[in-house]
């Protein structure tokens, strides 16, 4: 090609626009094209190239998460509970694990879900929370903490994690945020296998004017009943208060024959 034919091609070409506060740096970038032969191995020729990136890929085996984890508002505050169940492979396993995290002073999150990613989100959430409070001199309100894990968790919308975390705050705000980004607000949450059990006990016995020792026993009798009910649910149940003096936790209790207790006084009542 000609000096003249090439000076001509170039001029053809649109002029880029560029920035002021970069130095005149462009704001775009013009990639040639380049030819995609399919190799013979049917590797793609760029291995870290973002349709490669996307790929999802299928564990050998369905894995099988239960649990029961709830959270409701009162005049009192806010009640959080869980069992201390992890399931997976579509085995039950029984070790004693944490489903309630508390965040600071003020806040607590109920997990469900898949443990490890659980866990990675909450030490995340953490960090940035933090992170938050040194910069700003304040601490992030509920619905900021929502909208900020939320837009975190989005980007993995349609891959293999798995959460879903409630957020329950002394705002008077509880939100539940789960791993495709979605955010909802409410005053009553129940997640995982157990939840329609659990949500049969509090729709029939959740009220604004409850008392402390009421909430309490009725997060108590959801999350039995749920793991009396639910296979991947069970073993002993973790519960929190959170009020504006901060939160406050109640000892672990192994309600593992709650239910047939409760079955026997409502027996003795009856034939009294």
């Amino acid at each position: 090609m000609s000096s003249q034919l090439l000076q001509l091609h170039v001029c053809k070409l649109p002029r880029l626009k560029k920035s002021r506060r970069n130095s005149g740096i462009p704001l775009h970038f013009f990639i040639p094209t380049l030819p995609n032969p399919a190799p013979s191995n049917n590797r793609s020729l760029f291995p870290y190239s973002p349709a490669n990136q996307s790929v999802t890929v299928r564990r050998p085996f369905p894995l099988s998460h239960g649990t029961t984890t709830l959270g409701f508002i009162f005049q009192g505050g806010v009640i959080a509970a869980a069992d201390t169940r992890a399931s997976a492979g579509g085995l039950v396993a029984c070790p004693e694990v944490h489903k309630i995290t508390p965040i600071h002073s003020h806040l607590v999150v109920t997990s469900s879900g898949s443990g490890a990613d659980c866990m990675l989100w909450e030490r995340i959430l953490t960090r940035e929370i933090r992170l938050y409070q040194l910069r700003h001199r304040r601490c992030l309100s509920i619905r900021g903490t929502a909208k900020l894990l939320s837009f975190m968790l989005h980007p993995f919308k349609g891959t293999e994690v798995c959460v879903a975390l409630t957020l329950c705050g002394w705002d008077k705000d509880l939100i539940y945020v789960c791993s495709d980004g979605a955010r909802l607000q409410g005053d009553i949450f129940s997640v995982g296998s157990g939840s329609p059990y659990a949500y049969g006990v509090l729709d029939r016995d959740l009220r604004w004017s409850l008392s402390k020792e009421e909430a309490i026993s009725l997060a108590r009798e959801a999350v039995f009943r749920a793991t009396h009910r639910d296979a991947y649910s069970g073993n002993n149940v973790d519960l929190f208060h959170v009020t504006a003096q901060g939160w406050s936790q109640r000892k672990r209790e192994d309600l593992k024959e709650e239910y047939y207790r409760d079955m026997k006084r409502k027996t003795n009542i009856v034939e009294g």
